[in-house]
């Protein structure tokens, strides 16, 4: 079975005013003097940031029960200087994000100018375990049409610097200056891919291979094909139904694969208009059908997710699970939608974060 793990980013906030807080140097102390947390937290672009990665699962419970852990020692140490940590993809309060001072995280800040000052983005990122780096190119190829479907789902930052984006994933906008992010063409080999990212680095556009930003990419560190369309999801929940939703979509492409299926031939220019109208609709409206780049009520796009990857989904027993997860997630809202009725029955972005600081850990 295909093992997954989830690297989620969350951010620093003052757990009174709701203002982002420039102190992920503290958190990471405080966590390195736990022994077992040492290669769980890491630094991230922002000192107003904190990410940190599970560790590798086959069974979806364990792994949401890992999420959960990771996220409750987050707001531990957090917790310990003063701060707490908010599963927010973008703050909805203004912020003036502070650049970590390191040599790489400078380099970014001198080439790309202001679009480094306001990457204060917060994404979840999901690894799903291939055979190789062939099977891994064959994948990133077959699930392109699929991948706005699951930032809609995870849709969590309607607000930025203080106001309503009128998005329900502004950071996948904000995530787009980045020069090397987006979708991809289709490689057709791993040489290909390899050939690709080799003619990206030659016009030093890009400081190294891990500015390689595409929605799906194959993993620097790991045997795995690395999925980065989500936001961090507000509750748990959604980022163990995410993480299902892409070992579903990467079994699926990898047996389409076997059997000689070619992928679908969408252009870049139509998986971006997707992706776009994913981050502005969220599950709130229409969405673009993956088959025919169509719009189509949200509802039916998640159905046709849910069609395409059943098979792969009841070869891991997650079937009725995911059903039920995204049946709830239909029902009651994503993130986005949390936090715009928090903001509809408050009239305060303060206490949109102060009421997102506990649906973190809930």
């Amino acid at each position: 079975m295909r093992t997954v793990g989830v690297e989620e980013e969350l951010l620093l906030v003052d757990p009174e005013t709701g203002e982002p807080r420039a102190l992920s140097a503290a958190v990471l102390a405080r966590a390195s003097q736990d022994a077992a947390e040492q290669d769980v937290f890491e630094k991230e672009l922002h000192d107003q940031m904190l990410e940190f990665a599970t560790h590798p699962q086959s069974d979806m419970e364990r792994l949401r029960a890992e999420i959960v852990r990771c996220r409750k020692e987050a707001a531990r140490h957090a917790g310990e200087i003063g701060c707490a940590v908010a599963a927010l993809a973008t703050s909805p309060l203004p912020v003036s994000p502070a650049v970590g001072m390191n040599h790489r995280y400078q380099w970014m800040a001198d080439e790309y100018g202001i679009a480094t000052q306001e990457q204060l983005v917060l994404g979840c990122h999901v690894h799903v375990s291939v055979d190789s780096d062939e099977e891994g190119v064959a994948v990133v190829d077959r699930i392109r049409p699929w991948l706005a479907v699951l930032n809609a789902l995870s849709a969590n930052s309607p607000f930025w610097q203080g106001k309503d984006s009128g998005y329900n994933s502004y950071r996948s906008r904000v995530w787009q200056r980045w020069p090397s992010a987006g979708p991809t063409e289709i490689f057709g080999s791993a040489e290909a891919y390899h050939r690709r990212v080799t003619d990206m680095l030659a016009t030093g556009a890009i400081l190294d291979d891990a500015m390689v930003y595409f929605d799906a990419r194959l993993s620097r560190r790991y045997p795995t094909v690395e999925i980065r369309v989500a936001d961090v999801c507000l509750h748990a929940d959604t980022a163990a139904l995410v993480a299902a939703l892409a070992r579903g979509l990467v079994g699926t492409a990898a047996r389409e694969w076997r059997e000689g299926l070619q992928p679908v031939d969408h252009s870049v220019s139509l998986l971006r208009l997707a992706d776009w109208r994913a981050a502005r609709s969220g599950l709130t409206q229409e969405l673009l059908h993956p088959a025919t780049m169509r719009p189509m009520p949200a509802e039916t796009v998640v159905r046709a997710l849910l069609d395409h990857v059943s098979d792969a989904l009841a070869d891991t027993g997650d079937l009725d699970r995911v059903r039920e997860a995204c049946a709830d997630l239909l029902r009651h809202g994503n993130g986005a939608q949390v936090q715009r009725e928090l903001l509809r029955r408050t009239d305060s972005l303060r206490d949109v974060v102060t009421g997102c600081v506990r649906h973190t850990q809930a």
